[in-house]
């Protein structure tokens, strides 16, 4: 049985291996990469999908901010294992993420996807016209969504980080 939870400190190897078999190297060099860099997930909002102990989709909100001061949350990366695709894991690890941010009160999420995936879970290019990410992007994949009405009506400009800092792991000797 699949169940959807939140991400543990142990999940880390497993949640990097299949961000890896997913999107391969050119991850990280992504402009919504950026973003993430050197910050932590937005807290309680990340997730996992699993069977067992095997680690089978993962899905995190980011806090980020518009350059004109709406905090909002960054969605992605967003993945689910090659041989468990099409069975609607993906789907549940959005309706929870999308859920648990109404809860925590947010009001809006940006990510970078195909509309035509995340078009029915309500994301579009629209609420999203006015804002970009630091570095190229595909001006079409930059969706929104609003889960309170009028969050992001005046929302435009540079994205930037803005939750909290990722501590820093100091290398062995």
């Amino acid at each position: 049985m699949i169940t959807i939870r939140h991400e543990r400190p142990t999940d880390a190897p497993a949640r990097e291996a299949l961000l890896d078999e997913t999107f391969g190297p050119d991850r990280w060099r992504k402009s919504s990469q950026r973003l993430r860099d050197g910050r932590l997930p937005a807290e309680s909002l990340a997730f996992i999908a699993a069977e067992g102990r095997r680690i089978l989709g993962t899905a995190r909100l980011w806090h980020v901010q518009c350059a004109t001061g709406e905090r909002i949350l960054l969605l992605g990366p967003v993945a689910v294992a090659a041989g468990h695709r099409s069975r609607g894991i993906g789907a549940a690890l959005m309706r929870r993420a999308l859920a648990a941010a109404r809860k925590h009160g947010h009001g809006g999420i940006i990510l970078v996807g195909d509309a035509s995936y995340y078009g029915r879970f309500g994301f579009s290019a629209d609420k999203a016209r006015r804002l970009r990410l630091p570095g190229p992007f595909e001006r079409h994949r930059l969706l929104a969504l609003e889960l309170r009405p009028g969050t992001l009506d005046n929302a435009r400009g540079l994205i930037k980080a803005a939750g909290p800092s990722a501590p820093h792991v100091a290398a062995a000797a």
